[in-house]
């Protein structure tokens, strides 16, 4: 993929383009270890994740014969059209005596607060963009990056240390190494070019890429909605640091076993019903929270509160919520 300039190709909105930006929260649909996108058909997956979005998210999940928005019942987005599935790696926090214990995710404090955990998800253009068609998938990320130089080579994906819910300032490409008093935000944003061809690719990242200097590269000429995400960890319940290790370092690992947090990853199935995010997107919906319902008039919509009631059950049995002698998968640090 190309990086030459994401950050400012990506997210800032150019002068005097009409610009949209849908946000909305998705509530946490399970805990499980199961990857359709990476691994598919193997149970248990190698790491754990949580996932959020449409209710068909299973082992295996192949475009040829399963139709996301045909086939899920429920999301656990806002809107309501949407049944695509969103998930990282879950955070755990190492305890000094050699323990772990996983980092529960909350609700944006930016009006998502009631939110069963999972992020909020954005989709975000500048102009004219064409939406992604059914089958689409995409990855952003590498869990075995372990320096600094290999994940300024994905420098969408970061860490903000939460003084607040409104910090935005502070961004980093490896775990805060203090506590947070509002836990830790992790952003991942999807790469905003594609090859015009591929819904997928061996590696799940070359049909995508991102903008050279705000313009989509030859190669990829296709310009797609960003597609970004905001995760709350609230890592608050484990800011005594007599609980960190003995050389107050940093205690919170990722569930694939990484302590630098450089392997920090992203997943994404496309799974919006007919052509509903193309509506979006033509439209310049800005949506924001509008008493508890999205101000995008051309998309369907419901509360928090029922977007909390969709979620599924975990088809790995394992212990999930207690201190744990070690990751679920056996992860190395």
């Amino acid at each position: 993929m190309h990086w030459t300039n994401v950050l400012t190709a990506a997210i800032v909105p150019l002068t005097g383009v009409r610009a949209a930006m849908l946000r909305f929260s998705c509530s946490q649909l399970v805990v499980d270890r199961l990857d359709p996108l990476v691994n598919p058909g193997q149970v248990p997956s190698p790491h754990l994740h949580q996932i959020v979005g449409g209710n068909s998210f299973n082992v295996t999940m192949d475009p040829n014969v399963n139709d996301i928005s045909e086939s899920s019942t429920c999301t656990s987005c806002q809107f309501t059209e949407d049944f695509s599935n969103y998930w990282t790696a879950v955070l755990f926090f190492k305890a000094r005596n050699g323990t772990y214990k996983r980092v529960n995710t909350i609700g944006n404090g930016l009006g998502y607060s009631a939110s069963n955990g999972g992020q909020t998800v954005y989709y975000i253009s500048n102009g004219p963009v064409t939406a992604f068609k059914p089958g689409f998938r995409m990855v952003v990320g590498n869990p075995a990056f372990r320096t600094q130089a290999q994940a300024r080579t994905n420098p969408a994906l970061q860490f903000t240390c939460l003084a607040s819910p409104m910090t935005r300032s502070g961004y980093r490409y490896d775990f805060p190494t203090d506590t947070c008093a509002g836990g830790i935000m992790v952003t991942v944003r999807f790469p905003t070019c594609w090859d015009g061809k591929n819904t997928d690719s061996p590696d799940h990242q070359s049909h995508v890429a991102y903008p050279v200097n705000r313009n989509c590269p030859s190669t990829h000429p296709i310009k797609i909605p960003e597609v970004f995400y905001e995760t709350y960890w609230d890592t608050r319940p484990f800011n005594n640091k007599a609980l960190w290790p003995a050389d107050g370092s940093q205690p919170f690992v990722w569930s694939f076993g990484d302590k630098t947090g450089y392997g920090n990853h992203g997943d994404y199935i496309f799974g919006w019903k007919g052509d509903a995010l193309q509506r979006a997107m033509d439209a310049n919906c800005n949506s924001d929270l509008i008493q508890d319902r999205l101000n995008c008039p051309t998309l369907k919509s419901q509360s928090i509160v029922n977007a909390n009631k969709c979620s599924i059950q975990r088809k790995v049995k394992e212990d999930l919520d207690g201190w744990l002698e070690e990751l679920p998968g056996g992860g190395m640090e």
